[in-house]
C-alpha cells in the first residue's frame, strides 16, 4: 500500500479523468465500455457477489442452527438463572474453625462483596481489561487475536474470551472433539451465546461473583475461597495484591504456574500480573517495584481427606453423616447429598485441643518407637513369620495382583524385588526410599499406633479425637479399634461392688487363689508379689489382680458385664471372670465413657460431636439437643465420689503417679492406667473436673509388642500422651479453669467413710448367685499385668 502511494502520480491521473470527461466519456460510461471489452470480469463479479450472498446465508443459518440448538441446547433464561453449583459441605469445629470438606469437586462459594477489590482489579487487568465496558464480547480483543495472535503469531498478545465467555465454559464444559475439526469453533460460538444471555440476565458484580466461585485452580480446587485458604491460609476479603497475583496467575496454566510444584515460574507470572495491574492503573510505579521484590509468601494448607485437621475424625464422621442424613429431605423431597449440597456440619471438637492432641500423639509415639528399636535390638517387632505372611496377604498390593491372575511364585519375585516408594516418617512426615514391598510391610508392621479422644464429661461433647498418627498412612481408626482394655476394666469391678453393698472399707488379702469353678483358674500379680490386706482404694491404684478378681467373683461376673454395659460399655461382655483383669476387648470411645460418668458422679453422659447441620443459605436441618434429665444413671452420686476419690489416689500414689513426680501437675485428676496380656496393649484413661481423656497405644497386631513390663505397661506407653496434652492446655490462657476446677465435694457419709475408721465398716452384701453363674470361656487361662 506504501509503494503505490508513494508511485502514484495523482497529478498526471486526475488530468487523464477531465480529458476523458471533456470528450464526453463518464463514470458510467467507461465502466460499460469496460465490461464489453472485459465480459468475463462481469462473471467473476456475479459469481463473487453470489458467493457472497451465499457465505453470509450460510454463516447466518450456521450461527442459528448453533442458536436453536442443532449442535446441542443452549441453557435457556431460566436455566441461567437458577444455576447452582455442585457445592462441598463444610466441617466445623465449636470456634468456627474450619475442619475439612467432603467433595466430589473441591468448592466452596463466597459472596462478591466478600472478595478482595485486589484480587478483581488483577483479575481484570489481566483476563479482561475491557469488562466493565463490553456486553460479553469484546470485537477488539477479537481483532488483536486475528491480527497479533493468528497473522503475527504472537502467543504473548491474549486470547479473545471475556470472563463471561470463561463463566459460560466453566458452567456448560466442552465436549472435546464432539464435532471433529469444527469442535473449537462451534464451543466458541455457543460460549458466546451463553455469554451474551449471561449479561442479559446478571449484572457486571454477579458475573463475577459466579466465575470466581466456578473457576478451576489446582489439585481439584474450585474457587476463589478455596483457594485464597488452600495457598494463603486468608479469607477471600483480606488478600493483598501480591497474593491476587499469584492466584489470578495460575489462572493461565494451573499446574505450569503453581506456587507449590512450581515456584520460580509462578512467581515470574505473578509479577507479570502485577505489571498488567500497573499498566491498567491499579498499582502506582513505586507499588509494582515494592511488590515485585517480595516472595510468594504461601502459607500452604491442602485440605483433602488425607491432609489437615482431625482427619480420623472427619472420616468417622462422613460415614455417620451418610446414616443421618438419610432422615432428612430437602424441600423437592430428594435425601441430601453431602458431596454436592454445601451443608455446613458444626461440631463440638475444640480446635485448639485438637492440635495439642494429634501434636502429643507424634510427639510421644516418636519417642517411643525409637525406644523400641532400640528394645528390639534387631530382633523383629512381630512374634513369628505367620503374622508377617498374613500382613503380605492382606496388603492392598497382594490382593491386586491376586485379581490380575497372577500366580503365587510371580506374586512373592514381585514382592522381594525394590522400586521407589514413599514411605511415612517420623522425622519428616514421609520419605522417598528405594525398598521391595515385603521391605515395606515389614516396615509398617513394626510401627506402633495409638488413638487418644477427650470429652466433657457434663455435656458429653466430644472436644478432641486422634485415631492415629497419620490418616494418609494409617486409615485404620484407634478412637473405634477394640482392644484388650486390661487394667482400665477394673474400676467397673470396685463400682460393682459398691452398687451391691460392699464397704470400701472391706479389706480382702492378697493372695494367690485358685478357682476350681472356672477350670482352677489362678489369677497371678504382674509383679508376682503377693500377701498383706487391701481396702479397695488401696488395691485399685495398686493395681492388685488378686484382690480385683477375688471381689469380681463374689460380686458375680454377670453383674459385673451388666455394670459395664450401664457405665457405657458396648453391649456383649461377657460374663466371665477374666473381665475382671481387661480381658475383654472394648474401643476407646467406650472406655471414656466410662470414665466420663465417674466424672459426672454417676450419671452416664450420651457422647456426641455434631451440634448442627445448615444448608448453604444457613437453614438448620439438624439441631442436636441435649437433654441431661434423660441420661441414665446406673452408679449413685455417692458411689461415683468414691470412684473418682480412689482413682484420684491412683494419680496421686498409685500406678498413675508418674503425672505428679514426672510431669509436675498439682491440679486435681483421676486416671488409671492399664496394660494387657503380654503387654500387648497400654492404656490410660483419666479426668478432672471438666475434662476426660483416654489414650490407647499397641502395635497394629497384639504380636507387635514390647517385651518386658517395664517399658510395655500403660504408663510408659499411653499415660505419657495424656501428661503432653495437658501440658499444652496448661500454657493456655483459655483452659485455665482445666486446671483450677475442684471436684465436687462428697457427702458427709463418703467423707466418713473414705477414712475408712472401724465404725465406718459395712458388712458385704455378696449376690447369692455369684457361684452359680458360668462364664464365657477365655481362650487360654488368663494371667493379665496389673499396672
Amino acid at each position: 500500500m506504501n509503494y503505490f502511494i508513494h508511485t502514484l502520480d495523482l497529478k498526471r491521473l486526475l488530468q487523464l479523468l477531465e480529458a476523458l470527461q471533456r470528450a464526453g466519456y463518464t463514470m458510467t460510461k467507461l465502466w460499460g465500455d469496460f465490461l464489453r471489452r472485459f465480459p468475463l470480469f462481469l462473471w467473476l463479479l456475479r459469481v463473487l457477489g453470489i458467493a457472497v450472498i451465499l457465505g453470509v446465508l450460510a454463516l447466518t443459518a450456521f450461527l442459528g442452527s448453533i442458536r436453536y440448538g442443532a449442535f446441542g441446547p443452549l441453557p435457556t433464561k431460566e436455566d441461567l438463572a437458577g444455576i447452582s453449583n455442585p457445592l462441598a459441605s463444610e466441617v466445623y469445629a465449636a470456634d468456627g474453625t474450619l475442619l475439612g470438606r467432603y467433595y466430589f469437586e473441591h468448592r466452596s462459594n463466597v459472596r462478591y462483596k466478600n472478595i478482595s477489590q485486589h484480587f478483581v482489579n488483577a483479575l481484570v487487568a489481566t483476563e479482561d481489561a475491557r469488562y466493565f465496558q463490553h456486553h460479553g464480547v469484546d470485537l477488539r480483543a477479537w481483532s488483536r487475536v486475528f491480527f497479533k495472535s493468528i497473522l503475527q503469531k504472537d502467543e504473548s498478545s491474549g486470547g479473545g474470551s471475556t470472563i463471561s465467555q470463561q463463566l459460560a465454559k466453566n458452567l456448560y464444559p466442552r465436549e472435546n472433539g464432539k464435532y471433529g475439526k469444527w469442535s473449537l469453533v462451534i464451543h466458541k460460538l455457543k460460549e458466546v451465546f451463553i455469554a451474551v444471555r449471561l449479561e442479559n440476565l446478571y449484572t457486571k458484580e454477579e458475573i463475577l461473583e459466579m466465575y470466581l466461585n466456578t473457576v478451576p485452580f489446582s489439585e481439584n480446587t474450585y474457587g476463589i475461597k478455596v483457594a485464597a485458604q488452600r495457598f494463603f491460609g486468608v479469607p477471600t476479603d483480606s488478600l493483598t495484591a501480591e497474593q491476587s497475583a499469584v492466584l489470578v496467575a495460575m489462572l493461565k496454566a494451573t499446574t505450569t504456574y503453581s506456587p507449590v510444584s512450581n515456584p520460580d515460574k509462578s512467581l515470574a507470572r505473578r509479577n507479570l500480573v502485577l505489571q498488567q495491574m500497573q499498566r491498567y492503573g491499579y498499582l502506582t510505579r513505586m507499588e509494582l517495584d515494592s511488590l515485585q521484590q517480595l516472595p510468594l509468601g504461601l502459607n500452604y494448607s491442602p485440605l483433602n481427606h488425607n491432609a489437615g485437621m482431625a482427619t480420623y475424625f472427619r472420616e468417622h464422621l462422613r460415614l455417620e453423616l451418610k446414616t443421618l442424613l438419610n432422615d432428612y429431605r430437602k424441600p423437592n423431597g430428594m435425601a441430601y447429598n453431602l458431596y454436592t449440597d454445601g451443608l455446613k456440619i458444626y461440631t463440638t471438637l475444640d480446635a485448639n485441643m485438637q492440635n495439642y492432641a494429634e501434636r502429643a500423639v507424634k510427639t510421644h509415639l516418636a519417642q517411643l518407637q525409637k525406644d523400641f528399636i532400640q528394645h528390639l535390638q534387631g530382633a523383629p517387632a512381630w512374634q513369628n513369620d505367620t503374622i508377617l505372611i498374613l500382613a503380605k496377604q492382606q496388603s492392598p498390593r497382594y490382593r491386586r495382583l491376586q485379581a490380575e491372575g497372577y500366580t503365587l511364585a510371580q506374586i512373592d519375585s514381585i514382592f522381594v524385588t525394590p522400586v521407589k516408594m514413599k514411605i511415612f516418617d517420623w522425622d519428616g512426615g514421609e520419605k522417598r526410599i528405594f525398598w521391595s514391598p515385603l521391605d515395606s510391610i515389614k516396615y509398617y508392621l513394626s510401627l506402633l499406633n495409638a488413638g487418644f479422644v477427650a470429652v466433657e464429661p457434663a455435656t458429653g461433647a466430644v472436644k478432641a479425637w486422634v485415631g492415629g498418627p497419620e490418616y494418609k498412612y494409617f486409615k485404620y481408626d484407634h478412637v473405634k479399634s477394640r482392644r484388650q482394655v486390661g487394667s482400665t476394666f477394673k474400676p467397673i469391678v470396685y463400682a460393682t461392688a459398691l452398687e451391691r453393698g460392699v464397704s470400701p472399707c472391706v479389706r480382702v488379702g492378697n493372695y494367690l487363689r485358685t478357682y476350681p469353678q472356672y477350670n482352677y483358674w489362678t489369677p497371678k500379680n504382674a509383679d508376682g508379689k503377693y500377701g498383706g490386706v487391701y481396702n479397695m482404694e488401696g488395691a485399685l491404684s495398686n493395681s492388685i489382680n488378686t484382690v480385683t478378681v477375688n471381689l469380681a467373683v463374689r460380686m458375680g461376673s454377670l453383674n459385673v458385664a451388666r455394670m459395664a454395659e450401664n457405665l457405657g460399655m458396648s453391649a456383649g461382655v461377657p460374663a466371665a471372670p477374666a473381665i475382671a483383669l481387661g480381658a475383654h476387648e472394648a474401643s476407646l470411645l467406650d472406655m471414656v465413657k466410662v470414665y466420663s460418668t465417674f466424672a459426672n458422679r454417676g450419671k452416664r453422659p450420651e457422647l456426641y460431636y455434631v451440634r448442627r447441620i445448615e444448608t448453604a443459605r444457613g437453614k438448620v436441618v439438624y439441631q442436636n439437643w441435649v437433654d441431661r434429665e434423660q441420661w441414665q444413671q446406673p452408679l449413685t452420686q455417692d458411689h461415683a465420689d468414691i470412684m473418682t476419690h480412689m482413682l484420684r489416689s491412683a494419680v496421686d500414689k498409685g500406678t498413675g503417679k508418674r503425672l505428679r513426680y514426672r510431669y509436675k501437675f498439682t491440679n486435681e485428676m483421676a486416671g488409671k492406667t492399664g496394660t494387657s496380656q503380654n503387654h500387648s496393649d497400654g492404656w490410660f484413661v483419666g479426668y478432672t473436673p471438666t475434662l476426660a481423656a483416654g489414650v490407647w497405644v499397641g502395635g497394629e497386631s497384639p504380636s507387635v509388642r514390647f517385651r518386658d513390663l517395664h517399658l510395655g505397661q500403660g504408663a510408659n506407653m499411653a499415660l505419657p500422651v495424656f501428661a503432653l496434652f495437658l501440658q499444652q492446655l496448661e500454657k493456655d490462657e483459655d483452659y485455665r479453669q482445666i486446671f483450677s476446677a475442684k471436684f465436687p465435694s462428697p457427702s458427709a457419709d463418703v467423707q466418713e467413710l473414705m477414712t475408712c475408721s472401724r465404725s465406718a465398716a459395712m458388712k458385704p452384701k455378696v449376690d447369692s448367685t455369684a457361684a452359680s453363674v458360668k462364664p464365657v470361656k477365655q481362650a487360654g487361662t488368663p494371667m493379665l499385668e496389673s499396672k
